[in-house]
């Protein structure tokens, strides 16, 4: 998982392909995490590994987000 280093010099277009990169990703994560636990075979380090990683794509995620909806001045 590569996190966008300097948002602020990517285009909109980039910028939303790259967010559905990482919703299809943080997906994918957590169908991989239920997965584990539904078996009862995933050792708890590696469980923590992937929802560390789940976390770190949901923050990307928001930035991303933030960076595409404009600001409303009320």
């Amino acid at each position: 998982m590569n996190a966008p280093t300097d948002i602020s010099m990517k285009t909109e277009e980039v910028l939303r392909v790259e967010l559905e990169v990482f919703r299809s990703e943080h997906r994918d994560l957590d169908d991989a995490i239920r997965a584990l636990q539904e078996t009862g075979r995933a050792d708890q380090i590696t469980l923590q590994r992937l929802k560390k990683k789940k976390l770190r794509l949901k923050d990307i995620i928001a930035v991303i987000e933030d960076r595409l909806t404009p600001d409303i001045i009320a």
